[in-house]
């Protein structure tokens, strides 16, 4: 982290959007928003949001606090400073356990467990009275899809004995899906599925960053479990696993050993192969 960047979050009267915002725009290396949402992605109006303060336009605190995480990290602030701060101007009580990489939705959820279900079912009933037009507009539309294809789409005359030319279909799932330990929830990367031989699938709720040869983010997110991100062929990329025990690491179709334990940060794992395979 350079000076700059580090006198700007100590300011006391700097907000988080301000930090943010002068991170990006001041100093030597001058982003656009455009071109981090696609690194990071985060949608645009989400990160001009936080620089904002707008956190009304980001429908979940969970969310307003990772997308702000992995902003600062890749602003090279320190994102347990960012996210701290953030959640002392959104009121919410308490702070992260500095020991390791904390997980955006473990900072955001009490740790009673009683207490917390209480929390996300208000929260949730909340969240559906706040955006109930969303729900209805989506019903409406799977409605008139289903009677579009039942109506509209014609129906083939087949001709007996008459041969019917095919097609090859590209299945979207890759060959080593049935292998998973979770059923896949969302793809990332998937334009390396095809010649990806490292496969990431989370477990557990865990923070992935992928860096080139050069150190330059390729990816960094968040991942739930289910989550499955497809590496870019070659040996050169590393990884920064927040929860290591919650990445499970597929090379070859097979899955490869552990590359930490639960709830510990692990930075420079390589994600060669060859590596990877190795007997730890």
């Amino acid at each position: 982290m350079n000076e700059h960047n580090e006198n700007l979050e100590l300011h006391a009267d700097a907000t988080v959007g301000e930090i943010l915002r002068n991170a990006r725009t001041t100093g030597r290396r001058k982003r656009e928003i455009q071109t981090i949402s696609k690194l990071l992605c985060i949608r645009e109006e989400f990160l001009q949001a936080l620089e904002d303060g707008n956190y009304n336009a980001i429908p979940e605190t969970v969310y307003i606090l990772g997308f702000a995480r992995n902003y600062a990290m890749e602003l090279g602030l320190n994102p347990d400073e960012i996210v701290n701060k953030l959640k002392r101007e959104l009121g919410l009580g308490g702070d992260c356990d500095e020991s390791d990489e904390p997980d955006a939705i473990s900072c955001a959820v009490p740790d009673n467990n009683e207490k917390s279900g209480k929390n996300v079912i208000q929260h949730v009933i909340k969240f559906v009275r706040k955006h109930w037009i969303w729900f209805v507009c989506a019903l409406v539309a799977v409605v008139a899809g289903v009677i579009s294809l039942v109506v509209l789409v014609p129906h083939s005359d087949v001709v007996p004995g008459a041969t019917v030319a095919t097609t090859d279909v590209v299945v979207a799932d890759n060959a080593a899906d049935a292998q998973y330990n979770l059923a896949v929830r969302e793809r990332f990367g998937t334009e390396n599925a095809a010649d990806a031989r490292v496969v990431l699938q989370a477990t557990q709720e865990s923070w992935v960053k992928i860096a080139d040869r050069g150190g330059d983010t390729v990816f960094s997110r968040v991942l739930v479990p289910g989550d499955v991100y497809y590496v870019p062929m070659g040996d050169e990329y590393t990884a920064t696993f927040g929860n290591a025990g919650g990445i499970d690491v597929w090379v070859d179709n097979a899955l490869a050993p552990k590359q930490g334990a639960d709830h510990v940060r692990v930075s420079g794992i390589s994600l060669n192969p060859d590596s990877l395979m190795a007997e730890k």
